[in-house]
């Protein structure tokens, strides 16, 4: 992975697995050792999700970029769909905290996809690759 596209993920990632420490912590206080390993399993499965989702963007966007809006808006609807389904999914469970599970899904994947906004707003892309040989074609 280059190093933009591993800053990127950085990025994202680490808002989100802070976010998941805070949230396993106010769940412990809630609803106990189940709750916390609720939120646990929560950001984990967030950030899997998401992580996997931006480095398929990334090479999507490197190898086939005329279909990456396309599939940027695919993605994240696949994306959401999934996390409905694990919601779904795990609702009667008695592993964890059903509640703490799903409230950490949603926060999870709200801070990941405002981290990774930023993240694109602040990084410096350019429009056109310059030429290599540094003469103009």
């Amino acid at each position: 992975m280059p190093s933009n596209d591993a800053r990127n993920l950085a990025q994202a990632a680490v808002p989100t697995a802070a976010v998941g420490v805070l949230a396993a912590v106010v769940s412990a206080i809630v609803a106990g050792g189940k709750g916390a390993i609720g939120a646990v399993v929560a950001t984990v499965v967030v950030v899997l999700f998401m992580g996997i989702g931006l480095y398929v963007l990334q090479r999507t966007a490197k190898s086939l970029p005329h279909l990456f809006q396309a599939m940027g808006l695919m993605l994240y609807t696949a994306q959401l769909l999934l996390l409905f389904v694990f919601v779904a999914a795990f609702k009667d469970t008695t592993l964890f905290n059903p509640r703490a599970f799903a409230g950490t899904l949603v926060v999870g994947t709200v801070t990941w996809i405002v981290a990774q906004a930023r993240a694109q707003m602040k990084a410096k892309i350019l429009y056109v690759e310059p030429d290599k040989t540094g003469q103009p074609s």
